[in-house]
């Protein structure tokens, strides 16, 4: 007999029974990467899973790098930034990132999760509130969880609920209004303009998670409040360097006494040894070519254009944004899987969405693009959805 703390391990079959029935869609085993296409049982596929959205993991520049810094620095840094775990490296990027986003100061962290967690939670006080929308990270909701505060949820992208939350609690109350700058399920942008107007209206902050918007949205690429005009407007950005800036972890930035007081008690940042020097080296190197290649972002946009034409022609439910994530509504679980594995047979690998990530009849495939995929692989992407969708009766 188990023990009674894993009895609900033992009950879980949800997994099992997808793969009984040759369906399971999770933990592929990539065995190559060429960027825009992978090797997955040593077949070579399209992918239009990956969040490397302006291509940037397999640039020369962005290797070398990151090469350099292990025979400078070697691979670790064995410690956290509190005590012997900052390196030259680590400063040059707070500075950088400050910087790039238009703000006074940076922090970078071990990973984009640990940096929703390691801000929230210290900025969060007793008798204070924290002002969600209901489809944020789940990075966030766990800083939530983590502050003495209180949780408030909002509908998506409502501005009037959260206009109406704001006014429940007490005026002189500390309030931090999070969402996420770009939806990472569906690519939804955040309303920031009515965000920044009601925040102002309740002396609220506003902190935008911009994972999937740095390095994509607005002019330049320095993310959603550039692309809204309101760099100025919004009080903290935190972003991740896993995405477009080709490599791992993350950054709050903002005003100077802000983050030197998330620098001090952020249990997520003085408890995890930070980041590699290989890690720092890549994202610098990641951010010189966004300045010095602006084309690759115009690529980007292109590509994703292309391909939500391209759906939209077929027949296919899609969400319309000016971002790279372009979801497919599929509608039910089991479809979702059948059909993403019936994609990788046919040589596109994407990703299956499904409860409790998306209300159950809303199940969906993500796909994302990057600025280096080429057109022809994106027209075998949309020939083998158009067979796919005309098997299944999608369209």
């Amino acid at each position: 007999m188990g023990l009674p703390l894993f009895n609900k391990c033992y009950a879980f079959d949800r997994a099992k029974i997808a793969i009984r029935e040759g369906i399971y869609p999770y933990f592929p085993v990539i065995e190559e990467n060429y960027g825009p296409e992978v090797e997955i049982g040593g077949k070579r596929v399209v992918m239009t899973g990956s969040n490397n959205y302006l291509g940037l993991g397999a640039h020369p520049k962005v290797k070398e790098a990151a090469v350099e810094a292990i025979r400078r620095f070697g691979t670790t840094c064995s410690g956290s930034r509190y005590l012997n775990g900052t390196l030259t490296l680590h400063v040059e990027l707070d500075e950088k990132m400050a910087e790039f986003v238009g703000k006074e100061a940076a922090l970078c962290m071990t990973t984009g999760f640990l940096t929703n967690q390691g801000t929230i939670a210290p900025l969060v006080g007793r008798s204070e509130f924290v002002y969600c929308d209901r489809e944020n990270h789940a990075s966030i909701f766990e800083g939530c969880r983590l502050a003495y505060g209180t949780l408030r949820k909002f509908r998506h992208n409502d501005a009037e609920h959260l206009d109406e939350l704001l006014g429940q609690d007490p005026p002189e109350a500390g309030k931090l209004i999070v969402v996420d700058g770009v939806f990472s399920m569906s690519g939804d942008v955040a309303p920031l303009p009515e965000v920044v107007r009601i925040a102002k209206k309740h002396r609220a902050a506003v902190m935008v998670d911009d994972a999937h918007g740095i390095g994509v949205m607005g002019e330049t690429g320095r993310g959603t409040a550039e692309h809204f005009g309101l760099s100025g407007e919004v009080d903290l950005i935190m972003g991740t360097f896993s995405k477009a800036l080709a490599s791992i972890g993350g950054f709050i930035a903002g005003e100077s006494d802000v983050i030197g007081y998330v620098k001090h008690n952020s249990r997520a940042l003085m408890f995890s040894a930070s980041m590699s020097p290989p890690a720092c080296a890549a994202v610098l190197a990641a951010l010189e070519i966004v300045k010095q290649e602006p084309e690759r972002l115009q690529r980007l946009r292109d590509n994703a254009d292309k391909m939500r034409e391209g759906f939209k022609a077929m027949g296919y439910r899609i969400r319309e944004n000016p971002t790279p994530i372009v979801p497919v509504f599929i509608g039910e679980e089991k479809k979702t899987f059948w059909f993403c594995k019936a994609l990788l047979e046919a040589g596109v690998y994407a990703t299956p969405i499904i409860s409790p990530a998306v209300p159950p009849d809303q199940t969906l495939i993500r796909t994302s693009y990057m600025a280096t995929h080429t057109d022809e692989q994106l027209d075998r992407v949309l020939e083998v959805f158009e067979t796919l969708g005309k098997r299944t009766g999608l369209i």
